[in-house]
C-alpha cells in the first residue's frame, strides 16, 4: 500500500531512540500517523513540527499498519507559530479537536481549512475569529452543527442575534427579546464574512457560544473536560501581543 499526499503536521512523539511517530492532517486520508525513520535525530527533528506543512508519501505492507512516512516540508510555519503564546496554543488546541475525529476519515474541507489557518495564526487578532470558527465546523464534522441559517421561532433568515443553548439553532432579534438573558450571542463573523477583525466582546461572545455546545455534546459525553490549551489560549489573546 503507498499513497502521496498533501498534510499538515498535528503533532511528534518519539519512538525509540532515533524514530518519530509523526500524527498529519492530510487532504485526501484524514488524520493519519506513520512512523518516520531517523525523525528522533536532531536534524529532522527541527523540521518536523506542529504546523508546517508537508508533502507526504506514506508505505505499508497493508492498509491496517501503521506504515511509514516520507515527509519533505514545503511550508515552514512552526519557527514563528511556536514562538507566540497565543498561536502556540492555538496549534496545540487544534490538534485537540482534530483527534476527535476517526483516524483515515477524510475531511478535506477541514484540511483546506487549517492550511489558510497555519498561515495566518500569527497574527493575534485574526486568531480568535479563525479558532471560534474552526470549532463551529468541527462541532459540524463531528455530527453536531449548529443551526444559525434561520430563526427557530419564525423560520426567518434576517437579524439573527441569539443562539438557543438547548437547541443550537439561531433566533431573530424579535423573537429572542424577552429571553436574551438566557440566550448566548451570536457574532456576525460566525455566519458571514467580515472586513474587519471582530471586536474582542464578539470573541469572547463566540468562545462562549461554541465552548458551551463542546462541552455538552462532545467533550462530556466522553468524560472529557473542554482541553486546557483552548483556556491558554482564550488567556493569551486578551494579552497585549498574545
Amino acid at each position: 500500500m503507498e499513497w502521496s499526499d498533501e498534510g499538515i503536521i498535528l503533532g511528534v512523539r518519539r519512538h525509540g531512540e532515533a524514530n518519530a511517530i509523526v500524527e498529519l492532517m492530510t487532504a485526501a486520508h484524514g488524520r493519519h500517523l506513520g512512523l518516520v525513520r531517523g525523525g528522533g535525530s536532531r536534524r529532522q527533528a527541527a523540521a518536523l513540527q506542529p504546523g508546517n506543512e508537508v508533502r507526504a508519501n506514506w508505505h505499508a505492507r497493508l492498509d491496517e499498519h501503521l506504515g511509514t512516512f516520507a515527509l519533505e516540508v514545503t511550508a515552514a510555519h512552526a519557527g514563528r507559530l511556536m514562538g507566540r503564546a497565543h498561536s502556540a496554543f492555538a496549534l496545540s488546541h487544534i490538534g485537540s479537536l482534530v483527534r476527535l475525529l476517526p483516524e483515515r476519515d477524510p475531511h478535506p474541507a477541514l484540511h483546506a481549512m487549517l492550511a489558510t489557518m497555519v498561515a495566518h495564526l500569527d497574527h493575534q487578532r485574526l486568531t480568535g475569529m479563525m479558532i471560534a470558527r474552526f470549532e463551529l465546523i468541527m462541532l459540524a464534522e463531528l455530527g453536531f452543527g449548529l443551526d444559525l441559517e434561520r430563526c427557530a421561532a419564525t423560520g426567518g433568515r434576517n437579524d439573527l442575534l441569539y443562539v438557543s443553548p438547548k437547541s443550537g439553532r439561531a433566533v431573530s432579534r424579535d423573537a429572542g427579546a424577552p429571553w436574551q438573558a438566557q440566550l448566548f450571542a451570536l457574532p456576525y463573523f460566525l455566519i458571514a464574512e467580515v472586513a474587519e477583525p471582530p471586536l474582542p466582546e464578539d470573541v469572547e461572545a463566540a468562545f462562549a457560544l461554541t465552548g458551551h455546545f463542546l462541552a455538552r455534546r462532545v467533550f462530556d459525553p466522553r468524560g472529557l473536560p473542554l482541553p486546557d490549551a483552548r483556556a491558554s489560549l482564550l488567556a493569551a489573546l486578551k494579552r497585549p501581543g498574545g
